[in-house]
């Protein structure tokens, strides 16, 4: 069987010429068969280029003709322009053209016309199809690589949602990036519009409805004191939060995770970001409760699934709480039994209040550096369940720990980022002030609102040295 490929500029008469003889072929031969390549006359030349690069022909006129030793994409064998078409169809068939030249220029203006607009309905038809615009910042880092197929499966933002995954990194990375963006291309995820790799800064965030800031400092105290790592957090978000402000959309949606100063760096996007809304930006704390939650069900033997309400206040990657005194046990083992939605305090059925008070306290700090080592799959999974929660609701009734700008709740001080319990509904969150904590908790909320009050006032000193007439 025959199969040619015709290529060539939708205004060439000599392309109209090739086409129609195709056709007629492809029409009165059982074993031809045509398949046909109309490029805008603003872009022939570049895909010429590319098309002979790849294939290693020399050619340089409208149109281009080659024959496919395989299925369609196949490697091949170049047949060559106009003249070599005629000849081919004269000597295997003994047919050829008798067009004339006014012919050929009116089916050529015909083409143009046609795919001009054929190529504006396709437009309107993807204008009307908007999908969601996700950047990630340090997108070589491997919490990225666990995340994206966590987007792009749909369980996030909605089974009908399609999205568009844009991954920001510097150019020492950018090799990884370019892997990145082939090995989700070839999962073919079907709400996957695109995905990108960038590394000019300048093109950050545009039109973008979330960003999800992955930045990290390695810390080790030894070598830069603790006022050099929130200089490099603040040098970081003076870079992004203008250009969330420029180039997002108004209503743009900031998560900052990662490993260090999760709380601070969503401060600093408010501060060097002042058009950005406060509520649309928070600090995830899901890893830390995570991690507790699964601490607790080893101790009880059972899964963590079950384990819920566990409070993580403060600093989520410092000094934090973890607030035991609202959890809850769904599916426990024990004595009492109930439907799905029935619960245990989670307090009434830990017998061993020693364990509460020193294994499971002193283990708070472990946690963390457990958090801290993850690979990526648990703050991935972190990071996908808060937007799940900020897009669809949290479920009813049940407390998730959020770092968000204070507004004075439970008594803890304005004007920092502070982890508390909220709720997802209707697309917004709000703090669950209803809840009670005892005088304990509330004084161990202060100790951990003077030491974010003091990094906060570390960081507004740098701002200072870096911008010495910026306006507080």
């Amino acid at each position: 069987m025959a199969k040619l490929v015709v290529a060539g500029k939708a205004n060439c008469p000599h392309y109209a010429k090739v086409e129609l003889l195709a056709d007629y072929l492809q029409a009165n031969l059982p074993n031809f068969r045509v398949h046909k390549i109309t490029q805008h006359p603003d872009k022939w030349e570049q895909w010429l280029h590319d098309i002979c690069e790849m294939n290693g022909w020399e050619h340089r006129e409208s149109p281009v003709i080659w024959r496919e030793l395989l299925d369609r994409g196949g490697k091949g064998l170049l047949l060559g322009g106009v003249n070599d078409f005629l000849e081919y169809a004269q000597r295997y068939y003994g047919i050829t053209s008798r067009m004339l030249s006014e012919e050929m220029l009116d089916v050529a203006e015909e083409n143009l016309q046609a795919y001009i607009e054929i190529e504006k309905e396709e437009e309107e038809i993807k204008s009307l199809i908007k999908p969601l615009q996700i950047w990630i910042t340090s997108a070589s880092a491997p919490m990225c690589y666990q995340l994206i197929p966590m987007l792009a499966n749909g369980e996030v933002f909605g089974m009908t949602t399609e999205i568009s995954i844009h991954l920001l990194d510097t150019d020492q990375f950018k090799e990884a990036l370019c892997g990145i963006v082939m090995e989700a291309e070839d999962m073919a995820f079907p709400l996957l519009r695109s995905i990108s790799e960038h590394t000019e800064i300048d093109e950050a965030f545009i039109q973008a409805d979330v960003v999800i800031v992955l930045d990290d400092v390695l810390l080790n105290r030894e070598v830069q004191s603790l006022e050099n790592y929130i200089r490099e957090v603040g040098e970081i978000c003076q870079v992004y939060a203008p250009l969330i402000e420029k180039n997002a959309k108004s209503e743009v949606r900031v998560i900052s995770s990662g490993k260090t100063f999760v709380n601070l760096k969503a401060m600093m996007i408010m501060t060097y970001g002042p058009s950005i809304k406060p509520e649309n930006v928070i600090a995830v704390a899901t890893s830390c409760e995570s991690a507790a939650k699964a601490m607790l069900a080893r101790k009880l033997n059972m899964n963590a699934a079950g384990v819920k309400d566990v409070i993580v206040w403060g600093n989520i990657t410092g000094c934090n709480y973890i607030d035991l005194s609202h959890a809850k046990l769904y599916g426990y083992d024990c004595a009492i039994w109930g439907p799905a939605n029935f619960s245990h305090p989670l307090l009434n059925m830990i017998y061993d209040s020693e364990w509460i008070h020193s294994e499971f306290l002193s283990a708070q700090s472990s946690l963390s550096s457990r958090v801290y080592h993850c690979v990526g799959m648990l703050p991935a999974h972190a990071v996908a369940t808060v937007l799940r929660y900020w897009y669809h609701g949290s479920p009813p009734g049940e407390i998730v720990s959020v770092g968000i700008l204070t507004e004075g709740q439970f008594c803890v001080p304005e004007g920092i980022v502070f982890s508390m319990p909220v709720r997802f509904q209707n697309g917004n969150w709000e703090v669950m002030t209803e809840l009670e904590i005892n005088e304990t908790t509330q004084e161990v909320l202060a100790c951990l609102a003077h030491e974010l009050i003091q990094e906060k006032l570390v960081a507004l000193k740098e701002i200072k040295e870096m911008h010495p007439y910026r306006a507080d």
